[in-house]
């Protein structure tokens, strides 16, 4: 793993572009996401996400049916 990737995944807050790279989704889903989370923070026209939020509310999809890994 190079210092690039470490510094990003150690990020707390990320903007939308970047935190759409960092979960390999596009744009407008990791938006979806984020606001469907409430992860977003505004500041005039900057919007953050809060990578913590966003990662618990993932969370709630996870499958835990045996059958589904079958």
């Amino acid at each position: 793993m190079d210092n690039r990737t470490k510094k990003t995944n150690n990020k707390r807050f990320v903007r939308y572009p970047e935190g759409a790279e960092m979960y390999s989704m596009s744009l407008s889903k990791f938006q979806q996401l984020a606001k469907d989370a409430k992860a977003c923070y505004k500041m005039n026209r900057l919007v953050l996400v809060n990578l913590d939020i966003l990662d618990e509310y993932l969370e709630t999809f996870h499958i835990e049916d045996e059958e589904f890994y079958k």
